[in-house]
């Protein structure tokens, strides 16, 4: 059967899952009657939880006797090494832009990838039927972006269709009849070009592994295109690292196909389809799986290096040990480790102590996606504040630098454009109206200042501003960036927390805990007022006599505490704090430093 070979890439929340749904309904993937949950690619708890793709999922569907592999990629850049190794897979690029946002910064980061390879894209605009849809703005905007990111005369004459993915149509006019989406499918026929690999299928087998997963039945799987040959079950293959060594020599147990949402058992896989191969033990992403007489592994594709680390540690404040299952390093260190084989966009490393880990990776939602995975596992953890990584070259320390792209209320603009270029120390690249009553802006931040910086940007625009950012350059260390400048309310004492002392400690600042609560000495149980830490009781109870008259009790009405979700704590946390994870609560303390101190304080509050 004919191939074609194509990736969806689109920013976030720009609906390219909502499409990829109607694409299979459309091509007949799912039987007459079968119950399809919304965002069928989304299978992933915190997927459909968060409304984001995190994992690249490959799919296919067939349409006039040609059958289509489609990839869906994550549109986070914190995700986007699954993107970098998918591209190498596929021959074509559907780019999906929301007619009324224009290209976001996941959609420049991502097509630049695309571009670079080679990759002709077709250009979708949808969402053109919000009334907010401005489709020739976007249409023109993606045409500049593409020429910024140096594409060829061929790339820039790219096709593009108008498009609403919920309603399930396509169409190359904006007025078009609105029916379906036969358009889309007839323009990645005719414009994507098969695999050139097909051409090779009576050579040696190669596969360059681009993903990597495990199955409780098959054990370790890789996943990737056939570059040449034929593969059957039960052939030996060998294992190439990316330089050339021989890691391993092994027998195919099981191929796989992608064929609408699941895999199948082929008995053959052919050059230039997607198959998922099973019966090696050492092999891993961007090795080459071979016919025993290849030497020479395939050329893969550079990961972008991390821009973060955090640390893991124990979770060994005086609650430890209440909540999860799994509280020793030893189990945490090889949890991350297994992460670390299926990532290859995170290094994990151990700090001198041996009970603690360095976790690099690419931005704090990656770093906050495996602690919510790791917390529902059953794991207790301690998190450190995030730390920016440096890079030396010349004698020069270098620094990431964010681009950041924002839309934000005319009214709050100021605000926003004075935080990002004063304490934070960020370029301001470009400032323009984004539509009724909005402006756009466009500066370069920063790592260091961006950390902790979501929230306050909230409260700053009321709510109502969205913020995008992704890696742009290294440049020049740009010295001291202020941090958190708000204190915070420490408490003095171990036990649980009392509503009388809560509400007369009020005018100290708000709480992110409520009434009946477990804390314990040296626990953040809110932010202070003022720039300096404080240490309260929040276990002090009124004092009660046997006088009563009328008029003399006073109610205890409390204000609603503010809540940190796991990145914001991440965020929020100071160099001399730590965020307490566990599977049931999220808590900020200080770090304990004297091991006597703390057994004294696990005595206290047990």
């Amino acid at each position: 059967m004919d191939l074609r070979n194509i990736a969806i890439i689109a920013h976030v929340d720009h609906g390219k899952t909502t499409l990829v749904d109607e694409l299979l309904k459309q091509s007949g993937a799912f039987r007459v009657g079968q119950a399809v949950a919304e965002r069928a690619m989304d299978s992933n708890d915190i997927e459909r939880e968060r409304g984001i793709t995190i994992l690249a999922k490959c799919t296919s569907l067939e349409f006039g006797g040609l059958r289509i592999n489609i990839v869906d990629t994550p549109g986070h850049a914190d995700f986007g090494g699954e993107v970098e190794r998918i591209l190498s897979m596929v021959d074509g690029v559907v780019l999906l832009v929301d007619a009324a946002e224009g290209p976001m910064p996941q959609t420049k980061f991502v097509t630049a990838k695309a571009l670079a390879l080679g990759l002709r894209p077709i250009v979708v605009l949808n969402k053109v039927d919000k009334p907010a849809a401005e489709p020739d703005r976007a249409l023109n905007e993606v045409f500049d972006l593409f020429a910024n990111l140096g594409a060829t005369d061929e790339q820039l004459d790219f096709p593009h269709l108008y498009a609403s993915g919920i309603s399930g149509w396509a169409d190359t006019e904006l007025d078009g009849p609105r029916k379906d989406l036969s358009a889309l499918f007839e323009l990645i026929v005719s414009h994507v070009p098969a695999p050139a690999q097909v051409a090779r299928r009576n050579e040696p087998f190669t596969m360059l592994a681009t993903t990597l997963s495990a199955d409780p039945y098959l054990g370790r799987i890789l996943t990737g295109r056939v570059e040449s040959g034929t593969l059957r079950a039960g052939d030996t293959l060998k294992a190439l690292s990316r330089d050339g060594v021989r890691l391993e020599q092994f027998r195919v147990s099981k191929i796989l196909a992608f064929r609408g949402l699941g895999q199948q058992p082929i008995d053959v896989a052919e050059a230039g389809d997607i198959v998922t191969v099973a019966g090696m033990s050492k092999a891993t992403v961007a090795d080459t799986l071979c016919a025993p007489e290849i030497e020479v592994p395939l050329p893969a594709q550079p990961i972008d290096p991390p821009t973060i680390s955090v640390t893991f540690g124990i979770n060994d404040s005086p609650l430890a040990g209440r909540d999860g299952t799994k509280v020793q390093s030893r189990v945490i260190r090889e949890r991350l480790m297994k992460e670390a084989e299926l990532n290859v966009a995170i290094k994990v490393s151990d700090t001198p102590g041996g009970d603690a880990f360095d976790v690099a990776g690419r931005g704090e939602l990656q770093m906050g996606v495996l602690i919510e995975n790791m917390r529902r596992e059953g794991f207790e953890l301690s998190i450190s504040r995030p730390r920016v990584l440096f890079r030396e070259e010349n004698g020069q320390r270098l620094e990431p630098i964010e681009e950041v792209t924002i839309d934000v209320d005319d009214e709050f603009t100021g605000a926003v454009i004075e935080k990002l270029t004063g304490p934070r120390k960020g370029d301001l690249v470009e400032m323009k109206p984004a539509g009724v009553g909005k402006t756009r802006i466009i500066a370069h931040v920063p790592s260091r200042g961006l950390i902790g910086y979501h929230g306050e940007f909230l409260t700053d625009t009321r709510g109502t501003g969205v913020l995008n950012r992704v890696f742009h350059e290294w440049a020049p260390h740009k010295g001291p960036i202020q941090g958190r400048r708000a204190g915070v309310l420490i408490s003095m004492e171990s036990g649980t927390s009392v509503g009388y002392a809560m509400w007369k400690l009020e005018d100290r600042g708000h709480f992110f805990i409520g009434v009946q609560e477990p804390v314990y000495t040296g626990m953040i149980i809110g932010e202070h007022n003022r720039e300096n830490d404080l240490e309260v009781n929040p276990l002090k109870g009124k004092q009660l006599t046997n006088v009563r008259a009328s008029g003399t009790d006073e109610a205890v009405r409390l204000t609603t505490p503010v809540r940190l979700s796991l990145e914001q704590a991440i965020a929020y946390i100071d160099d001399d704090e730590l965020v307490e994870v566990t599977p049931k609560a999220v808590r900020l303390r200080k770090r304990f430093l004297d091991p006597h101190e703390r057994k004294r304080q696990t005595r206290a509050a047990s």
